[in-house]
């Protein structure tokens, strides 16, 4: 009897598990631009149709970020350990590259910008 209900708990969770991955697979949108933040504050923003590379230096070094058919990735970077070269390119909303030697986040903003952020009256 006991090993009837590991088996149905097991295949109760594996359902919920693919679930939960479909959900956020299907429900993810594209993003339309790519900030770059250094030590928290954002430094530029370029879009996510533009074909670039870009240098990204820092006082601790320096970071390559390339954008082309609506992905970002950093190809190159003189950190010591190159986590961040070696993350996959990112192109929804929410998605992020992060290098903590260099204090550098590239992540994915999705949408129009707008310079109101409450309503005014």
């Amino acid at each position: 009897m006991k090993k009837r209900l590991d088996i149905w708990l097991i295949a109760g969770v594996l359902v919920i598990a693919i679930g939960f991955w479909m959900f956020l697979r299907f429900t993810r949108e594209e993003g339309a631009f790519v900030v770059i933040e250094i030590d928290g504050e954002e430094t530029a923003r370029y879009s996510l149709t533009e074909v670039r590379t870009e240098e990204i230096m820092t006082s601790q070094g320096t970071n390559r970020l390339v954008i082309e058919n609506g992905f970002a990735k950093v190809t190159e970077a003189d950190c010591p350990d190159r986590l961040c070269v070696n993350q996959s390119a990112i192109r929804y909303q929410g998605e992020s590259i992060i290098c903590l030697p260099h204090k550098v986040t590239v992540r994915i903003e999705g949408g129009e910008r707008s310079g109101v952020d409450a309503v005014a009256q």
